[in-house]
């Protein structure tokens, strides 16, 4: 370690209202917008609904206080943080091992990430010059992409992963905002892009959230959203599927909370900013369900649409509605916005260790790992066209055919995040100095002991069943 006088820890929030938004942005991202209604579609609606809530409460949210507990106690990068509180702690700095696999798969998981985020780039952009083109013929209340039959709007997308230079452009461009977001500082960018783009997301939200109530078949979306479907509730792939989505909607496992944490100052009470965060987190994806499958219902399409439904079923459900012109580009300035907030937690947690290990300065570490995570998302990004017949891993089973992207974005969720989450639990609930935990947490009486237990049991037990189920789903049949 380079010391303290370099430790990312020294800077701080400037109030506990920063922390919040900060850490609700790297929690919201497009796994709120695109993979929580995916989910949602494909595993019944209700039943996955209600296990998700549970899920969030028992087991995301514990884990939650502790990453961000280890960072706060450390005031240092996630490896330093995890060390210190290991070797205060007379355990063995090997537990460390924690945010080092953290670290490792949030910054692959940027590499794609951002290839993902180029898409979203994409569609502001189609959506802008659309929506202009309305204003220009008259009709600023006419449904999107006016002109194009359903197929040719479907096509955009399929058009996009065909044009290997458009997609390297639309990456690029987005780990330069990245890259400069985060080079600015904890309080000049991190903080500054929190404060400002968190409201307006909010904003955006309800808004088009509002719009679909009155636009959309409402109705219908709340019946699939919240009406029980408790036999398909005990399935076991529609439970693993609801723990996975709590566990990567809270960005866990990565390390981003240690990291956030490290910055927090010691009159934060992180058992309250915690419940906050996984309040604002769980709140935006059930608001966005509601903002999507009115639409989607209004239009007749399916809710269980999958991975296309954020790009190809939202954009030809708007097509069909009034005003559809300017809500895309809403709604695609919204998931800009998600994807922004998280994709600078996820660049903090590699640049703040690089300044802590080599003592270069933020500017120096954001660009050269900036630099790094475009050239492996190169692959990535060429996964849809010019690298699509490789496959990576054949040997693996379960990625026999997956494609760079699909073998980035399959090792670091079933395995890697996972595995360091399980490693946290274990950490905090069996070796960590108890004393010293507990003063961080906030929590004290029955509060203490719920989450004492939850953290110790519950949480390793539910971690590991990702991990295992994630990694040989054949066990569910």
């Amino acid at each position: 370690m380079a010391g303290n006088a370099i430790a990312p820890g020294q800077a701080q929030w400037s109030s506990k209202a920063a922390f919040i938004l900060a850490a609700t942005g790297s929690a919201v991202g497009l796994g709120n917008l695109w993979r929580f209604p995916t989910e949602v579609g494909t595993n019944g609606g209700s039943a996955f609904v209600l296990l998700y809530v549970l899920c969030v409460v028992l087991i995301a949210l514990p884990l939650l206080l502790a990453e961000s507990l280890i960072g706060r106690h450390g005031q240092r990068s996630t490896i330093g943080s995890a060390v210190h509180l290991a070797r205060q702690s007379g355990a063995s700095p090997a537990w460390s091992l924690l945010a080092i696999i953290g670290l490792i798969a949030n910054t692959a998981i940027l590499t794609f990430y951002c290839v993902v985020a180029g898409w979203v780039v994409y569609f502001v952009g189609t959506s802008a010059a659309d929506f202009i083109g309305a204003i220009g013929a008259g009709e600023p209340l006419r449904g999107a992409y006016a002109g194009q039959s359903v197929d040719q709007i479907r096509q955009m997308m399929p058009t996009l992963f065909a044009n290997p230079y458009l997609l390297v452009g639309l990456q690029l461009a987005f780990v330069v905002v990245t890259v400069w977001i985060v080079a600015r500082g904890v309080k000049g960018g991190i903080e500054a892009a929190a404060t400002w783009m968190m409201p307006a997301f909010f904003f955006l939200l309800i808004g088009i959230t509002v719009y679909a109530a009155f636009i959309g078949d409402f109705a219908a979306a709340v019946t699939y959203l919240f009406t029980p479907d408790f036999g398909r509730a005990l399935q076991p792939g529609v439970l693993n599927a609801a723990l996975g989505q709590a566990f990567f909607s809270l960005s866990l496992g990565g390390g981003a909370m240690i990291a956030y944490g490290a910055y927090a100052s010691r009159e934060t009470n992180l058992s309250q900013t915690s419940g906050m965060i996984a309040f604002a987190d769980t709140g935006v994806a059930i608001i966005a369900g509601l903002a999507i499958f009115p639409i989607v219902f209004f239009v007749g399409m399916e809710p269980n649409a999958g991975p296309t439904l954020m790009f190809q079923t939202l954009p030809a459900a708007f097509n069909a509605m009034p005003g559809g012109a300017f809500v895309g580009l809403a709604f695609f300035v919204l998931a800009l916005f998600a994807a922004l907030t998280s994709s600078v937690s996820l660049l903090e947690i590699s640049v703040g260790w690089v300044i802590e290990k080599f003592g270069i300065s933020r500017v120096t570490a954001s660009v050269g790992i900036g630099a790094l995570v475009f050239v492996i998302g190169l692959l990535s990004a060429l996964s849809f066209n010019v690298l699509a017949d490789q496959r990576p891993i054949p040997f693996i089973p379960g990625f026999e055919n997956a494609t760079w992207f699909d073998a980035i974005d399959g090792i670091t969720g079933k395995l890697l995040l996972p595995l360091s989450g399980l490693i946290t639990a274990l950490f905090i609930g069996w070796v960590a100095d108890r004393k010293l935990v507990d003063a961080e947490t906030g929590l004290n009486g029955a509060g203490l002991v719920v989450w004492r237990f939850l953290v110790a049991w519950l949480c390793p037990l539910a971690v590991a069943a990702i991990l295992v189920i994630g990694l040989f789903p054949q066990l569910l049949g």
